[in-house]
């Protein structure tokens, strides 16, 4: 296994040197300043092929990390996880918090050397609100005045309230205040990208001509399901800064064979190790851990029976051993969840699950008064020791460590309450297509925050939301959501917030299992280095040094 996949690398690797780049026809090999030897070339796995390389449309962790090295928004991210200005020279808002007033930078361009100007940003966000753009994201735009209605169809997307005041200048007036509106304008829904070549080309990501950013690199060569490669993009306003190397992400999801690149030396980074092999790699210098705002849940398909009982929800989450998951498959350092928001989203001075409190209890003493519970939950429902429910699927990606959890799920619900689950494993990018389809009866989910603040995790709920896989529908819960946008006070939002997690709580359209923590392995020599609690893995300032 090692042997061919060092084979299959190499050739890839080989193949990409050669590689011209339509963006000012750079290739993947990028000397150095000085005319000397080409700096050596990074190379990282974050993930298997995404589904996407387009920042309106992508709805996967990894993809994100891909757009923000190709792509900027009017914030960015610096090393300690704070918003900082990036394509913005400076950002005024009123003292309501209803307008802001952005002023772009003089000097930002696009990778094929082109300005940046406020009317791409108009253009992009335009596009990402509408629906004819079909983005999961959409509702990220109801903040501005006017998004909600543009979103939901009832309204043209030239109406959304951003205003160009001229190339350098727009004013945006908001819905409500909204106090994480800096954390969504450094989102990729949020980044810009160029209608020329974006119109009437749905193919325009894959080809480095046409994949035009205004990020630190640019793409020179996507070979699906194999690589991805980034070069510095000579025209960022920043790129003295950004890495001479050439920035390889390796597409694999099979951890084992992730592990075995890096130990052979032909990874630099790799995201998401070997369940079996993590007591022994936790002793390594290498080993690293992302403490990530993040919930691992299962969708259950609430419109399909008998998971459209709130009962049968209920009860298969109760009948979870989330410390045994915790403790004896992940081995991340997880914290069992039994909430959907995370435990590091922040509430004033506290944090939100401090104030909000637990669902159910995860202590270990109480797992079998929880598994009695879970019982006559579903005698209620009809049945008692599990007589006469059918055996249902629940569908995962093939990653280790996800059907590690899915053969402890199967094993609990049918020790505990007497049911039969088939695991089905499907592909990434299928899997990926079979949550928002609800081509699926319970289904591993997850959530990594987008912004610090509970509303990313609630509103995912939402009947109208694209990220909503439980395919839940409730009026009073979606009311609460849209109160909570509106609610000007702060404590008085987090109090309708608090009520919105609580009738999630009595409905259960998700199984919380756990709070994410995620780990890597990176070489010593690697070095500028950082992630941040929302998910993302930031490359374009790193060197490599001879080891």
């Amino acid at each position: 296994m090692k042997k061919i996949l060092a084979t299959i690398l190499a050739v890839a690797m080989l193949a990409t040197t050669f590689v011209g780049c339509g963006n000012g026809g750079e290739t993947a090999s990028t000397p150095s300043d000085d005319g000397g030897a080409a700096a050596p070339e990074i190379t990282a796995c974050i993930g298997p092929e995404p589904e996407t390389l387009d920042p309106a449309l992508n709805k996967s962790v990894d993809g994100a990390c891909y757009a923000v090295h190709a792509f900027e928004g009017i914030y960015k991210f610096d090393e300690n996880g704070n918003t900082i200005l990036g394509q913005a020279e400076k950002v005024d808002v009123s003292d309501d918090g209803l307008t802001w007033d952005i002023t772009l930078r003089d000097d930002i361009k696009w990778s094929d050397g082109e300005p940046v100007t406020v009317d791409d940003f108009i253009y992009s966000w335009q596009r990402a609100a509408s629906p004819e753009t079909a983005s999961d994201y959409a509702n990220l735009f109801d903040v501005i005045e006017g998004g909600a209605d543009v979103y939901q169809g009832k309204a043209d997307p030239s109406t959304l309230g951003v205003t160009k005041v001229d190339d350098t200048h727009m004013t945006v007036q908001l819905a409500a205040p909204c106090p994480y509106f800096d954390k969504l304008l450094a989102f990729p829904i949020y980044y810009p990208v160029r209608q020329d070549v974006v119109e009437g080309n749905d193919s325009w990501t894959q080809d480095p001509s046409t994949f035009i950013g205004n990020g630190p690199m640019m793409l020179t060569d996507w070979s699906h399901k194999e690589s991805i490669t980034y070069v510095k993009n000579p025209y960022y306003y920043d790129a003295d800064k950004v890495t001479d190397s050439t920035l390889k992400f390796i597409l694999l999801e099979d951890d084992n064979a992730k592990l075995a690149a890096y130990d052979n030396g032909e990874l630099d980074y790799v995201f998401q190790l070997p369940v079996d092999e993590l007591d022994a790699l936790k002793e390594r210098e290498d080993f690293g851990t992302i403490n990530e705002i993040g919930t691992y849940y299962l969708a259950f398909q609430t419109e399909k029976e008998p998971f459209n009982d709130p009962r049968v929800r209920k009860a298969l989450t109760l009948a979870i051993d989330r410390n045994y998951i915790v403790e004896t498959v992940s081995k991340q350092g997880e914290v069992p969840a039994a909430a959907i928001v995370a435990e590091k989203v922040t509430e004033g001075d506290s944090t939100f699950r401090e104030v909000g409190g637990d669902y159910f209890s995860t202590d270990p003493a109480d797992y079998e008064k929880n598994v009695e519970e879970a019982r006559q939950l579903l005698a209620e429902a009809g049945y008692p020791n599990g007589e006469g429910f059918p055996t249902f699927e629940y569908t995962t990606n093939t990653a280790t460590l996800h059907l590690g959890v899915a053969e402890a799920l199967q094993n609990m619900w049918k020790e505990a309450l007497g049911i039969e689950c088939k695991i089905a494993q499907q592909e990434w990018n299928v899997f990926l297509a079979t949550r928002p389809a609800g081509t699926f009866e319970v289904a591993r989910d997850g959530w990594i925050a987008d912004y610090n603040d509970p509303l990313t995790f609630l509103e995912i709920f939402k009947s109208d939301n694209g990220n909503n896989n439980c395919h839940w529908k409730n009026a009073e819960f979606d009311a609460l959501i849209d109160q909570a946008k509106a609610e000007a006070d702060s404590a008085k939002r987090f109090e309708i917030l608090h009520q919105a997690e609580d009738l999630w709580a009595e409905e259960m359209p998700g199984a919380p299992i756990y709070y994410y923590a995620d780990t890597y392995l990176k070489k010593p020599n690697l070095e500028g280095y950082w992630d941040s609690p929302l998910g993302y893995k930031f490359f374009m300032y790193c060197t490599k040094t001879a080891e």
